[in-house]
């Protein structure tokens, strides 16, 4: 079985502790065995970072330019072969999985050019004199922390803007699927990027990612993952006396309002790609559907015909339009959540069944609930896999109060073909991000991304919002005489 390393101050390093990488499409498939990091070793990258930054930090934009473009141009070169072991770890359909690789080569050679846009202000006077200059400079050396669903994307908005902007890494990848984020190193690496700008150390969040945050050296913090987890990293980031920025990127209860006047077929489309595609492992996915009365029943009989159509199956096979649970316990998750919602009184009208396949496998069949009110535990907590829930509303005003009613803001969407309406949404929704005829997962690399409320804290991520994070604002005043 192979083994892969950490990437430390230019070195691939081995560990004491490894962790097998099995495929959730197929149990049976090992994709290898990587390495565990120590705090130690933790330590190390954090002072290897550290130590990089103040050379890094004073390159010329194009330098920066240059190494991003050659890990873009390398991503999208390799993004079949990438997109592969993606799939194979994580359980995305393979079209998925390449689609997300060439979506990491993107946004690594946008930001080769915001390398070289990176720009600050002339002030006017108000002094005789005096110039006032405002300019962006590199915050320092950054811990990120990544999940596991998108596990070449998210990453690849984290790194690239640390980098283009000056900055030095330490990334930690989520435990599920250290194959991606090794294969991204290594790549990194191979660009030529210097040591000590960019280090790689796997492992647990309870040991790596606790010692990001309690590390004084790290000037900033980019996290995504649960509410629960991202609280712990807020409150460390401002314990005691080393102060440090963050940004946290956490959950959502997204929901998508069907009007009556929506076009049926766009609606059923919107619903079933939001909430169920990606095995419904996205935290801009549509879990809430609500839906007025007139197109209620047509809508819910044209999604359960369309979930009929699709198949559960092996990430790697032709034609699965659905993959695998990521594993064991998420899928124990997601069968929980559906008995609850059964006591609770929902209607399970479709799927939630455990499925048999040619492989073993976390193979889940997309729930559907019907008779779903907003006190139920399934419409307000996130499940994180392909569940979602209906409610009926009787028009437009009650269905725009209950997509508010969360204490999640990340996307909302709605299908509609009234101006009117649609107008009116895009200014209401208490979301970061809106959809209008649109699912309410998937999203550009050009620009920002983020919520609201307990989805999101701190500078929007992507495009050219990223320099609120990866920078600090310095204001410099001259006397000219």
């Amino acid at each position: 079985m192979d083994r892969y390393f950490n990437y430390i101050a230019g070195e691939w390093t081995a560990a004491d502790e490894y962790t097998v990488n099995r495929n959730p499409s197929d149990l049976d498939d090992v994709i290898g065995e990587y390495a565990r990091a120590s705090e130690g070793q933790a330590a190390q990258a954090i002072d290897a970072a550290d130590t990089a930054f103040a050379a890094w930090s004073r390159t010329t934009g194009q330098q920066r330019h240059d190494l991003l473009k050659r890990i873009g141009d390398q991503i999208l070169a390799r993004k079949e072969e990438l997109g592969r072991l993606l799939a194979r770890e994580e359980g995305k359909t393979l079209p998925e999985a390449i689609g997300e690789a060439g979506r990491a080569g993107q946004i690594f050679l946008f930001f080769a050019g915001e390398a070289l846009r990176l720009a600050g202000e002339k002030l006017p006077q108000t002094r005789p004199g005096v110039d006032v200059d405002v300019t962006r400079e590199a915050l320092g050396p950054i811990g990120i922390i990544a999940p596991w669903n998108f596990p070449l994307a998210i990453p690849a908005w984290k790194i690239a803007p640390a980098l283009a902007y000056g900055n030095t890494v330490v990334f930690k990848p989520a435990d599920l699927v250290p194959g991606s984020a090794y294969a991204l190193a290594e790549i990194i690496a191979q660009a030529g990027v210097p040591a000590g700008v960019f280090n790689l150390v796997m492992g647990r969040g309870s040991r790596i990612g606790q010692a990001l945050i309690d590390s004084p050296r790290l000037r900033g913090i980019s996290f995504t993952g649960s509410v629960d987890t991202g609280r712990k990293v807020a409150a460390g980031c401002v314990a005691g006396l080393h102060m440090k920025k963050f940004q946290l990127e956490m959950g959502g209860k997204n929901p998508l309002v069907v009007l009556d006047d929506a076009d049926l077929a766009t609606a059923v489309e919107c619903a079933v790609n939001g909430a169920f595609f990606s095995t419904g492992q996205r935290c801009t996915a549509s879990s809430r559907l609500i839906v007025t009365d007139g197109i209620h029943d047509a809508f819910v009989a044209a999604v359960k015909a369309r979930l009929a159509q699709l198949k559960v199956d092996h990430a790697l096979k032709a034609g699965t339009d659905i993959g695998p649970v990521v594993d064991e316990r998420q899928l124990a998750q997601d069968l929980d959540y559906i008995a609850i919602g059964r006591c609770e009184g929902a209607e399970l009208v479709a799927g939630g069944e455990v499925l048999a396949r040619d492989t073993r496998g976390h193979f889940l069949s997309p729930a559907l609930f019907t008779g779903v009110t907003a006190d139920m535990r399934i419409a307000r907590e996130e499940i994180f896999g392909p569940v979602a829930t209906v409610t009926r509303v009787r028009d437009y005003d009650e269905a725009l109060a209950l997509s508010n009613a969360t204490p999640f803001g990340l996307s909302a969407g709605i299908c509609s073909t009234s101006l009117k309406h649609v107008t009116h949404f895009k200014r209401n929704a208490e979301a970061g991000m809106v959809m209008v005829n649109l699912a309410t997962a998937g999203v550009d690399y050009h620009a920002p991304f983020g919520g609201r409320k307990d989805s999101s804290y701190g500078a929007r991520e992507q495009g050219r919002y990223a320099a609120e994070f990866y920078t600090t604002v310095k204001t410099a005043y001259t006397y000219a005489g």
